[in-house]
């Protein structure tokens, strides 16, 4: 299977590029510090899938799957002070935090998915 066909990695890749052209949107100040750390943060979960992917060893892969969660979470803050700094709309901010939320969900089901496998 490759990368792309994981449902987890591609969202988490669509999310990174819809948050990417918000930020591009922004005020300089904003965009090279908030927005920085927000998009790093965006970028580092499909990252960690892909390199976990990568390894081909499960134990390593459930690794950079379990260490995507946390670039998760960093997301939803950053766009919370985002929003709360009124550089994103509150509908904005529904609609992009009710899919990290999806999102979240994700990892753990593709950890046991992996491990069935390997028991197989």
């Amino acid at each position: 299977m490759d990368v792309d066909d994981l449902a987890v990695y591609r969202r988490s890749l669509k999310l990174a590029e819809e948050i990417w052209a918000e930020v591009e949107e922004w005020p300089s100040f904003a965009k090279y510090s908030i927005g920085e750390k927000l998009v790093q943060a965006a970028d580092s979960t499909a990252a960690n899938i892909s390199e976990g992917h990568g390894r081909y060893h499960f134990g390593e892969n459930r690794q950079f799957c379990y260490d995507a969660r946390g670039p998760l979470q960093e997301t939803i803050t950053w766009l919370q002070k985002a929003k709360m700094r009124g550089l994103i709309t509150d509908e904005r901010y529904e609609e992009l935090s009710d899919e990290l939320t999806e999102i979240r969900k994700m990892p753990n089901g593709y950890v046991r998915s992996i491990g069935k496998n390997r028991s197989s």
